[in-house]
């Protein structure tokens, strides 16, 4: 049988991100063992990396393997139990996603709904929190891949540590592209994805707990509903003192990807990285208000590199995606939910985010326009 030979595509949706040579050639070197030493020498180096990337101390910090959904889900099951109230904010798809994981395992939800393409409102979370004093955690998406908005985690997350709630925090898209601080937020679970500003392949999720959380974790009444996400089990593997027990095979060389990754966005430096992505956002804005297209979001809680777009009048969403596509090579997003067939979503994300390919994609869409 023929191999498979990907088309060269530059992908410029919501992701994943294009993955630069580096990291893919370090996917491509000799597998080893998932218990051999010199790879539990790599698992800790990554932890320190992811460490650096979250801004944290926090010592449970590691990459599950696994998409970022199984992240979520995981940070929601580890610190719910049946019979528990959780807060959700929701504004856009992944807080709607939220809360249906938090139902399933047996929590009372109290949704706080936001217009699609506006952050988080502070005070209506508040205004949720004063309405149940019983809920033990507020969990929200700082980087709304559906719709392009950052919401403010610090203060979200203030309000749950004043009302003594745990925080649970939505940072896929937000890693690598926009400043993260969870020691600073004081936030108690927060997940990424490595597809993203990450620019390593799909498939992993980096996820850090606080101290709080794994206290309580480890108060809880019933067992973890999942064995493959109990934390407890997994950082066996992970934390193992001496010898690490067997808990899974994990993905050995996609972790080589992760490690080769984080260290080219380390050795750019977040700071460096974070301006990139505004300078490249800054350059669509200016390209494609000069074609007359509208940004949905208002332009201080903008993610830079995550933009959505009204689609102009006229314009039909999937045939010139996929003219797009086909006639230049380029990947973007169509909008969910609400904004299906309204807008479309453009990825700046890692490796993606060049001045050049902002550049290349704003002369492809002038040539679809009408």
């Amino acid at each position: 049988m023929n191999a498979f030979s990907p088309p060269p595509r530059l992908l410029m949706g919501p992701g994943p991100s294009n993955v630069s040579p580096e990291v893919l050639a370090a996917q491509a070197r000799p597998t080893i063992g998932h218990l051999d030493p010199s790879f539990v020498g790599l698992m800790d180096r990554i932890k320190d990396q992811l460490r650096l990337a979250f801004r944290t101390d926090n010592r449970v910090t590691f990459p599950l393997s696994a998409p970022a959904s199984l992240a979520m889900e995981m940070a929601l099951v580890t610190l719910l139990e049946p019979g528990d109230t959780a807060i959700i904010a929701q504004n856009g798809v992944f807080g709607g996603r939220m809360a249906e994981i938090a139902q399933r395992a047996g929590a009372e939800v109290r949704l706080v709904s936001v217009e699609w393409g506006k952050p988080v409102d502070p005070e209506a979370v508040r205004a949720s929190i004063l309405e149940a004093p019983q809920a033990k955690l507020l969990a929200f998406v700082h980087a709304e891949t559906s719709t392009g908005v950052r919401s403010d985690a610090a203060s979200l997350c203030a309000l749950a540590r004043e009302a003594g709630l745990l925080s649970v925090v939505d940072t896929v898209t937000g890693l690598g592209g926009i400043p993260v601080s969870v020691d600073e937020w004081q936030a108690d679970a927060v997940y990424a994805g490595t597809q993203k500003c990450l620019s390593a392949p799909p498939g992993l999720a980096p996820i850090t707990f606080s101290d709080r959380a794994v206290s309580a974790v480890k108060a809880r009444k019933t067992p973890i509903q999942s064995w493959f996400l109990d934390l407890g089990l997994m950082l066996g593997y992970w934390e193992g003192e001496g010898a690490r027990s067997y808990h899974h095979t994990a993905p050995v060389n996609a972790l080589y990807g992760l490690h080769e990754s984080l260290s080219r966005l380390l050795g750019e430096g977040l700071e460096t990285a974070w301006a990139r992505h505004r300078a490249a956002h800054d350059r669509l804005v200016e390209r494609l208000q000069g074609l007359g297209i509208a940004f949905v979001v208002d332009k201080e809680h903008r993610l830079p590199q995550l933009n959505t777009v009204w689609l102009p009048e006229g314009v039909k969403d999937v045939p010139e995606r996929r003219r797009l596509l086909d006639e230049f090579g380029i990947e973007i997003g169509g909008g969910l939910g609400p904004l299906a067939g309204r807008i479309w979503r453009i990825g700046l994300m890692g490796e993606t985010c060049r001045i050049e390919n902002v550049d290349r994609l704003a002369e492809a869409i002038a040539a679809v326009l009408p």
